[in-house]
């Protein structure tokens, strides 16, 4: 029998333990994953990741001094789980988003597609959109404005809430400095994590400038920490920066 060369099989290893890291596997249920996040992640340490504003366990929110919308005010009260990574995103890799399924009717014979349908037909959408890495909570307002815009830089544009320096125009974002390199580590960990989903060249240079620039902080670091217990693994970007 002829013994494979060592170096070869350091390689082969090498290149074996690069494959994708492993993501949500155990929780498929969006309302379930956003009562884990309130109960055992985020219980001592209630702030949403734009406008750092304080809720109270029933998802009552204490803005922020200065803080403003003049749109959605009924959801300026109220803390809402934001997908950082909007589902869109990665939704609509799926045929059941894009073009529904025969079994994707309502109780009155209509057809429908999108989120509704891919939710209802596709495990892998359902394991991928309760993924708790990318959901944070948000003043339902500055979610709401959010909507499914990409992050960029605007820096002629005045933020719309007052003391959130939270600023939407023409269809993208620009988060305020304390919320960047969060946000920048989940786009980069649903990026390696799951196979459906990709960043473009532009928003990848964007993430990984924001990684470099705002470095973890010691919650980001026990909110993985956490995140793993409950739902089996970590945002290994996150681990790896955390010391």
């Amino acid at each position: 029998m002829k013994l494979m060369n060592p170096i070869f099989t350091i390689v082969l290893l090498s290149f074996s333990g690069s494959s994708i890291a492993a993501g949500n596997e155990t929780n498929q249920s969006f309302s379930k994953a956003k009562k884990n996040l309130e109960r055992s992640v985020y219980q001592d340490h209630r702030e949403t990741i734009y406008c750092a504003a304080t809720f109270d366990s029933k998802k009552n929110v204490a803005a922020p001094t200065g803080f403003k919308t003049e749109k959605h005010k009924k959801r300026a009260n109220r803390i809402e789980w934001e997908h950082v990574v909007p589902a869109e995103n990665f939704g609509r890799t799926f045929s059941e988003w894009r073009s529904g399924n025969e079994k994707c009717v309502n109780s009155k014979g209509k057809s429908f597609k999108g989120r509704k349908c891919a939710e209802k037909m596709n495990t892998e959408y359902r394991y991928m959109q309760a993924d708790m890495h990318n959901l944070f909570p948000a003043i339902g307002a500055v979610n709401a404005m959010r909507s499914n815009y990409n992050f960029t830089m605007l820096p002629a544009v005045k933020s719309e809430f007052g003391s959130c320096d939270m600023k939407i125009d023409n269809r993208k974002a620009e988060p305020p400095v304390n919320s960047r390199g969060r946000i920048a580590r989940t786009y980069m960990y649903m990026d390696q994590t799951y196979s459906r989903y990709s960043m473009s060249k532009q928003q990848r240079q964007l993430m990984n400038a924001w990684d470099k620039m705002y470095p973890v902080s010691a919650w980001e670091c026990e909110r993985s920490k956490r995140i793993k217990r409950v739902q089996g693994n970590a945002n290994l970007l996150v681990d790896g920066r955390c010391g």
